[in-house]
């Protein structure tokens, strides 16, 4: 089993200065997705170091099994596996989607699971304002393709994807017998990806709703003022 990272003395003190200022110190909340469904998956390979990457860091990680969800159809919201899926939304704070890339994309499984997570539930967005970081895994030479493709689907479900990402290639060689991930550039930059998560959701967690605020929401709200300001200003 590789050895992992633990929270550097920047991190501590940076909690420390959240307590001082009345500002969330729990352990970040993260929801993990994978995009396959075969016993020997390699994203869900990836997703799982990735976990305990995050775990070492101080975050609370949640993996989706995504074993029995059915295809998106707009109807089975009652369904077992898709209320788990929307209550794991909801608690989380930050998602990692990892997905294969099969035919120079990303897979049905991670689509349909990214699918069911509506925009709004009620009055409560299950992504709009968290962290996101995305990764894929290929069978032979290295692609950003799914990557690209699930930036489009965190911009379109109004998260902060964060700039760095992780391409596994000929990812069937990377993982050790147990698992765990070997020793390589690949897995380091799998920490480096976490480590830019974990941050940035610290840093984001309690600004969700300023960040998420859109003026067409509340414009009602503001007719009046904007009236007041607009022609309570003289003009020269």
């Amino acid at each position: 089993m590789s050895d992992f990272l633990v929270p550097d003395h920047s991190v501590e003190e940076t909690l420390t200065s959240f307590r001082d200022n009345n500002k969330s110190v729990h352990a970040p909340r993260i929801l993990m997705l994978y995009g396959s469904l075969r016993a020997e998956s390699y994203s869900k390979k990836a997703t799982q170091e990735a976990a305990r990457v995050l775990q070492s860091f101080g975050a609370e990680v949640k993996i989706y099994d995504p074993t029995g969800l059915p295809v998106f159809d707009r109807e089975n919201y009652q369904h077992e596996k898709v209320k788990e899926l929307h209550e794991l939304a909801l608690w989380s704070e930050g998602m990692v989607w990892c997905s294969p890339e099969l035919h120079g994309n990303l897979t049905s499984v991670i689509k349909n699971q990214i699918d069911w997570i509506p925009l709004s539930l009620g009055a409560v967005r299950p992504t709009q304002g968290r962290t996101l970081a995305v990764m894929q895994v290929s069978g032979g030479s290295q692609s950003f393709n799914a990557v690209n493709s699930l930036r489009i689907l965190g911009r379109w479900m109004r998260m902060f994807t964060i700039p760095n990402q992780s391409s596994v290639a000929m990812a069937w060689k990377e993982f050790n017998d147990d698992g765990s991930m070997k020793d390589s550039d690949y897995r380091d930059r799998i920490v480096d990806v976490m480590e830019e998560l974990f941050r940035m959701t610290l840093l984001l967690r309690d600004q969700k709703d300023f960040l998420g605020h859109r003026f067409s929401e509340h414009k009602d709200d503001y007719q009046e003022k904007i009236k007041s300001s607009l022609y309570g200003r003289s003009i020269e």
